[in-house]
């Protein structure tokens, strides 16, 4: 046992003694932000030797593995771990996940030092659990991709969109493809399973690909509500509510038996942009089940707006806020998430000079036209303004980089049915202007 300090660590996050997450590829990392440098797609296909063999670990052998020990001894000495730089320099939203787990969990605050020792191992098991059983999912937003969507998937094969050959890309071939379903169907189901069974459950996060097309999510919330304790369950959703009805079960009535949830349902703009930026959204039916939602929500049972800001996303600033205003739901805002510089869908892929321009006149826009229930957009845009631009972070390698990104979206535009680029950007001169200048 570590000796409690008199104060918390005040980097010391409650997730790597409460919460496990699993990818849909079977990568594990500390949470879905987490950035291990050493994990990845290394974690579970075979590059060092060069097989490219499927070895997927699993909850026992990564729960107190030397990376998740290095991490608690870390954080209980005080000091800031290199995987947590998401929510160290809040990348992608000011409301950290870090913010999140003790709120939740703060009441096992004391188990932390009661039961882990100098190494970092730890005998608290998983209560919060974040598990993609696969990528399923009928939406192909464009700042996704193929590991989080299998219309993605499908759609990058049958185009060769992608270089199987390379290593990260080796989960897309057969056979490891489909040893990678078995395993996930097998070993993850019974992991969670397990969990479900024994009663011990305290959170459930459903995300994706899409929850809601997940028959597990039906199957295990069922079971919980069977075994009695659903009363005692937190449920959590980011869901894109193109459908809440499965094989007879609809969404809203299942919740009615859970203690408290909260459904973010995902939505990057109104009308035609909103549908340009994620393919397979049609807005009508979509605000329709929203509206179901709105009808149920009450007091801890929450539904709210998951708000992602995109370049063309920007258009949409003030049309979200009336979206946020009419129905009265909390807009929960973050930013694209954007580690490399030709990712063109982030604002910050903007110059300076635009994006300031364009959030500045929002952020006035906001000074008389928003509440609480938008707060976290105001956060998000200020901080944006503190943000390095791609320009700025990666000064040599902009350029190219930008030309880049410009020829993957047109690509899309390509491929997929509706409006392109340059027609939604054309909403706003300053953005189609700096669209054209990029050179392909």
């Amino acid at each position: 046992m570590v000796t409690k300090p008199d104060t918390k660590p005040e980097f010391l996050c409650m997730a790597p003694w409460t919460h496990t997450y699993l990818s849909p590829q079977s990568e594990r990392r500390l949470c879905c932000a987490s950035r291990e440098p050493a994990q990845n797609f290394k974690q579970y296909i075979d590059t060092d030797s060069g097989s490219g063999q499927y070895n997927p670990i699993t909850l026992e052998e990564w729960w107190n593995s030397e990376h998740v020990r290095s991490i608690r001894r870390t954080m209980m000495n005080g000091d800031i771990p290199e995987a947590c730089q998401v929510c160290n320099h809040k990348l992608l939203n000011t409301d950290v996940y870090r913010t999140y787990f003790w709120h939740m969990f703060r009441h096992h605050y004391d188990s932390i030092w009661e039961t882990t020792d100098e190494t970092g191992y730890t005998s608290m098991r998983p209560i919060s659990w974040d598990y993609r059983f696969s990528n399923l999912c009928n939406f192909k937003c464009r700042m996704c991709g193929d590991m989080l969507s299998s219309s993605w998937e499908s759609e990058v094969k049958r185009h060769k969109l992608v270089d199987e050959t390379n290593p990260k890309n080796g989960w897309l071939r057969e056979p490891v493809r489909s040893s990678m379903r078995r395993w996930q169907t097998d070993a993850a189901e019974k992991e969670f399973g397990t969990a479900v069974e024994s009663g011990t459950v305290e959170e459930i996060y459903w995300v994706g690909g899409e929850p809601l097309m997940y028959e597990q999510h039906w199957d295990y919330m069922n079971r919980i509500i069977e075994l009695g304790y659903a009363n005692r369950v937190y449920a959590r959703y980011n869901t894109n509510l193109s459908r809440i009805e499965y094989k007879g079960m609809n969404l809203w009535n299942i919740l009615n038996e859970y203690r408290d949830w909260q459904v973010c349902a995902s939505i990057d703009g109104t009308g035609e942009v909103g549908e340009y930026i994620r393919t397979g959204l049609d807005y009508n039916s979509w605000l329709k089940n929203f509206e179901g939602g709105v009808a149920v929500m009450r007091h801890r049972r929450q539904l709210k707006l998951d708000y992602t800001i995109t370049l063309p996303g920007l258009l949409e600033i003030q049309n979200m806020v009336e979206l946020s205003k009419r129905y009265n739901v909390e807009l929960l805002t973050k930013v694209t998430f954007a580690f490399t510089p030709d990712i063109l869908l982030s604002p910050l892929a903007l110059p300076r000079e635009t994006l300031d321009e364009i959030v500045d006149e929002n952020l006035e826009w906001l000074k008389h036209n928003a509440s609480d229930l938008q707060q976290s957009l105001v956060d998000v845009l200020q901080n944006m303004k503190n943000r390095p631009t791609f320009s700025e972070q990666w000064p040599d390698s902009w350029k190219h980089n930008a030309s880049k990104g410009k020829r993957w979206l047109k690509q899309l535009d390509k491929i997929r049915p509706g409006p392109d680029m340059e027609y939604i950007l054309n909403k706003d001169k300053r953005l189609l202007e700096w669209w054209n200048s990029i050179n392909e």
